[in-house]
């Protein structure tokens, strides 16, 4: 018997017709991608993210646009459809984050304090030996560093939290712990080049990975008070003193950071009594002028009904004064408040023995 005719196998199906505008479209650059998009949008739109792009970008997008000839509407079609792809692939979340982070850092801690978390949160990137620091016992961190360069310890404790960096440098050598506050103090930002190799040292120490490179601005005179202001009592008045030896300037400025007027919440009432009689009235009033309301029911609280009586209609009908004249008088208040202090009559900030 004959064998029957074999069927011939079906001829292969031939490409979809969108494969060559696919194809086509995707052999241009993307800088030709984006300069046939731009060209569909009209020139207000296409201006408008321009103005959003870097010069050199611009450059070589505008030098893109005005060569195009002869570009194919299946080109075009192929370039929007891969844009909207793009696009519909993409979310919200994240887009934005940075100024989401700073806004709602500043609107809860204030725009000062606010200020160091964000450099911390923008190294903490990049840097991955220094952010190890954080996750190690302070006493770990200085056996590390207390053998290093003064400049390097001073770094690394501005990089910390204040907290953090107040146990560290409680546990460095007396010796050298006012060398390291005025360094902290008299940081000007940190080269980028600087940061990353202390970030390598550390890394390479601890994990042996390399270090990314980054830049941010650390210690400054606000850094040291607050480190110092973190120390337990009697630490923070030796360091101080140490560092009036060679510049009684930077000592002062640190220590009025340390304490400002509107710590002075935080005495407790005998304390608040006993620094009140040594405040003239006009002093005072001059003071209470630039106060946070719960420091003048404060201080309203340790005086006689009359006398509050007196300054609280004293406040009302004071008209403008200027700002100077304000902090004047706080820092008169506040130095007071530092002899006093000093005598051990009242204790500021929580520091000193307690009274009996």
């Amino acid at each position: 018997m004959a064998e029957p005719a074999k069927t011939a196998a079906p001829a292969a199906a031939p490409p979809p017709a969108a494969a060559p505008a696919a194809a086509a479209a995707a052999a241009r650059s993307g800088t030709e991608r984006a300069a046939i998009l731009l060209l569909t949008l009209g020139e207000q739109e296409a201006a408008q993210i321009l103005r959003h792009m870097g010069a050199k970008e611009v450059q070589r997008v505008g030098v893109a646009m005005a060569r195009m000839t002869n570009v194919s509407r299946s080109d075009v079609e192929q370039v929007l459809k891969d844009f909207t792809a793009n696009v519909e692939s993409q979310t919200s979340v994240g887009v934005g984050a940075d100024e989401f982070v700073r806004k709602a850092l500043v609107h809860a801690l204030g725009e000062d304090r606010a200020a160091g978390i964000i450099d911390r949160i923008s190294i903490a990137r990049s840097t991955k030996g220094l952010e190890a620091l954080k996750w190690m016992e302070p006493r770990a961190v200085a056996e590390v560093i207390r053998f290093e360069h003064p400049q390097m310890i001073a770094i690394v404790l501005a990089y910390l939290d204040p907290d953090q960096a107040a146990e560290i440098l409680a546990a460095l050598p007396a010796a050298i712990r006012a060398d390291v506050v005025v360094r902290i103090a008299t940081l000007d930002g940190v080269q980028p080049s600087a940061l990353s190799e202390l970030d390598d040292i550390i890394e390479k120490q601890f994990s042996g990975k390399a270090a990314g490179t980054t830049s941010t601005v650390l210690g400054g005179t606000k850094a040291a008070a607050g480190i110092l202001a973190a120390l337990e009592a009697g630490a923070e008045g030796a360091i101080i003193e140490e560092i009036g030896k060679s510049d009684q300037s930077l000592a002062t400025t640190i220590q009025d950071l340390i304490f400002v007027f509107d710590d002075l919440i935080e005495l407790d009432d005998r304390g608040m009594q006993e620094l009140l009689r040594q405040v003239p009235g006009e002093e005072l009033l001059l003071a209470l002028k630039g106060a946070d309301e719960p420091l003048k029911e404060k201080i309203f609280k340790n005086m006689s009904q009359r006398a509050a009586d007196l300054l609280r209609d004293d406040l009302a009908s004071k008209g403008p004064v200027r700002i100077a004249e304000v902090e004047a008088a706080q820092k008169s208040i506040l130095q007071n408040a530092r002899k006093l202090s000093e005598a051990g009559t009242i204790a500021l900030g929580g520091k000193g023995d307690d009274f009996v």
